[in-house]
């Protein structure tokens, strides 16, 4: 399945009128024989490693954790694994790991990034793929994650499942602006232009994911409102009423 997949990218340019064109709205659209050299490479690479995973694994239960920059769901989610055994990926940590490793593939991923375009959704979630099965953990929170439709349907096709539940950590815009720019950690991205920038991205990409769950009946709202400890026992409240 996975070969077919990956091979799809070498065979067919992404069309744009769909929800996936704005996912990749900084990726050219370019024929087979124009796709950068880097992103033949990686995907023949996972192609060719592709079925070496070695026999079924029992599904664990997924959670997707979402919500605009600057909601808490970061400093959520430590908690969470913390108290209730999950296993706490994020797809960006995922990327920068395998980056920072050195390996054939995230040297690959960075040329990839360094072209200013971004990394295929079934390579991304391919990763987290293999992060889930090297964890082994029966309880995964995937932080940040899918970030659009295309995403979505990636993630689902390729794993071949749907999250458990979607928890969407809901926060006013004024509150999420107020915070980035107190945190202000030597971000480039912190300042107030860029981060109207990112909530209009969160806005176009991100909502449309949390209502396609919600039309789904899988998406529990948490007031993202309040100190980490108040908002936190909002998820306990959650958690301990799904009895896991």
């Amino acid at each position: 399945m996975w070969r077919r997949r990956v091979g799809a990218l070498l065979r067919s340019p992404r069309t744009s009128s769909s929800a996936s064109s704005a996912c990749q709205s900084r990726r050219h659209h370019l024929l087979p024989s124009e796709e950068p050299l880097a992103l033949n490479r990686l995907a023949r690479l996972f192609t060719s490693q592709a079925g070496s995973d070695g026999g079924d694994t029992q599904k664990p239960f997924i959670a997707f954790v979402l919500g605009g920059p600057g909601s808490g769901k970061g400093t959520q989610c430590t908690k969470i694994a913390s108290d209730f055994g999950f296993a706490h990926l994020s797809a960006g940590d995922i990327l920068r790991h395998e980056i920072a490793s050195g390996s054939e593939k995230g040297e690959l991923i960075l040329e990839i990034i360094k072209e200013g375009r971004i990394v295929p959704s079934e390579i991304t979630v391919e990763l987290i793929r293999k992060a889930m099965e090297m964890n082994n953990a029966k309880r995964v929170l995937i932080d940040g994650f899918p970030r659009c439709e295309e995403n979505r349907i990636a993630f689902e096709r390729i794993v071949g499942t749907e999250p458990d539940i979607v928890i969407f950590f809901d926060c006013p815009e004024d509150e999420m602006v107020k915070r980035l720019l107190g945190r202000n950690q030597g971000r480039v991205d912190d300042n107030i232009e860029t981060i109207k920038k990112r909530l209009k991205v969160f806005e176009s990409l991100n909502i449309p994911v949390v209502d396609y769950y919600s039309s789904r009946g899988k998406v529990h709202k948490i007031n993202a409102t309040g100190t980490a400890d108040e908002i936190f026992e909002a998820v306990r409240r959650l958690f301990s009423s799904l009895r896991l």
